[in-house]
């Protein structure tokens, strides 16, 4: 693996991270987190590997090593949350997380004594809301985000509710999935840390993962553990009792993960207010209305808004739709039942799954050839290998990606072809 330094060892993790679309700009706060979650030689390991989905024979190929030794490098970074693994056609395969949601959520999603969790949650704490470049380019730096809003069932399940999709619905992800895990919030224990508790005193335990996240964080260190699907249903209906609100992977078919999140510890919502009027993560395809002549203009709903959304106007309650999520929060709470949620007037364009999003992303930041180029790490993956080679042969290239209909209309369709087909 050659003769490097520790510091050449931390950069070149470092660049390997900034090979995602997501990326984390490098500052001195960034390397002082790797060096806790990485030793030098595990940052030398991983710095070399693939960011999208690899075999063990692919790493020991690269690491230059034969596939037991390789296979034991690979448990350990599991076991460390720093990797996940997965099972495809009876192969295991591996992947470096991105930093979010990822292996910074990983490292305090559970209680652990081989790390200063304090010291990394103040250091998280620096890195996140005092130097912000990581949070700008992570919310702000494409126009498909990261993260989607569920709205609250309870508010839509009546005789008068508007039609609800089922990728809109929180439920119907929990019934989809093959596995459910789920581990302690990362934001309100690293504001534990901090002598910031919860202000809405929200349980810990509420981070919800699906499928092969789910398997392996509960297989490897127990990160999360396992759960029925009731459970599930149950952290989300105590979520709903705290005024939590659901944010998870912005796809329409098997998200990776599920947050019941706080206004006060989300790193989403915090982002929300205090970069309003941009928003870091979709929102839903519903807005509250108020109807007049049943609010008493008690204020509860702006109160309870997680994002400040709803301000008194001349003892009125007033919704400012360009910053409201439709989370349905406000709606729940209103004792008179005075706020009803419609359809937004133009449909919010959720991808069909990770790589559609991936896709999409890569387009608006530049860095598709990332994806492409990765030591051929998608050339298994059918509906890459399909997107890609569509891509590249339209002309001009570059118009077309730019494209909100190419975006959105034909990666989808050609995704859900490629699904049939396959």
């Amino acid at each position: 693996m050659g003769h490097l330094t520790s510091r050449d060892a931390y950069r070149n993790l470092e660049d390997r991270i900034n090979w995602f679309t997501q990326g984390a700009p490098p500052s001195e706060t960034l390397t002082k987190i790797l060096k806790l979650l990485f030793t030098e030689k595990e940052a030398k390991w991983v710095a070399m590997l693939p960011i999208r989905p690899f075999s063990l024979k692919k790493a020991a190929q690269i690491w230059g090593t034969t596939e037991g030794k390789a296979e034991k490098l690979l448990d350990h970074l599991c076991e460390k949350g720093l990797l996940v693994d997965s099972y495809h056609d009876g192969v295991r395969q591996f992947v470096l997380p991105p930093p979010m949601i990822g292996f910074f959520e990983f490292a305090l999603m559970r209680t652990r004594g081989d790390i200063d969790q304090k010291y990394l949650s103040e250091l998280f704490y620096q890195y996140l809301n005092v130097e912000e470049d990581f949070i700008k380019n992570l919310f702000f730096g494409m126009e498909t985000k990261l993260g989607r809003v569920f709205v609250q069932e309870p508010v839509l399940l009546t005789e008068k509710a508007n039609h609800i999709l089922d990728y809109e619905r929180a439920t119907h992800i929990i019934e989809e999935a093959k596995y459910v895990g789920v581990g302690i919030c990362y934001c309100r224990h690293k504001n534990l840390h901090l002598g910031i508790p919860c202000k809405q005193n929200a349980p810990l335990e509420t981070c919800l993962t699906f499928d092969n996240i789910a398997r392996s964080l509960s297989e490897h260190g127990g990160y999360s553990r396992l759960i029925s699907k009731e459970e599930a249903k149950d952290i989300l209906q105590m979520s709903y009792e705290h005024n939590l609100v659901q944010i998870g992977e912005n796809v329409r078919e098997h998200p990776a993960f599920m947050c019941n999140c706080c206004g006060c510890c989300c790193e989403a919502l915090g982002a929300a207010k205090k970069f309003s009027p941009m928003q870091p993560i979709e929102t839903t395809n519903y807005l509250p209305e108020i109807q007049t002549e049943t609010c008493i203009s008690c204020g509860k709903c702006s109160r309870v808004c997680p994002i400040l959304a709803i301000s008194m106007k001349e003892k009125r309650p007033v919704v400012d739709k360009d910053i409201c999520l439709g989370c349905g929060v406000c709606a729940r709470n209103c004792p008179t039942k005075a706020i009803i949620l419609k359809r937004r007037p133009v449909q919010v364009i959720t991808p069909v799954n990770s790589t559609h999003r991936f896709v999409m992303q890569a387009i608006e930041k530049g860095t598709l050839q990332n994806l492409i180029f990765d030591n051929q790490a998608f050339a298994s993956h059918r509906a890459m290998a399909a997107v890609f080679g569509t891509i590249l042969k339209l002309p001009p290239v570059k118009q077309a990606m730019a494209s909100k209909q190419f975006k959105s209309v034909y990666l989808d369709n050609l995704l859900s072809r490629q699904a049939k087909s396959g």
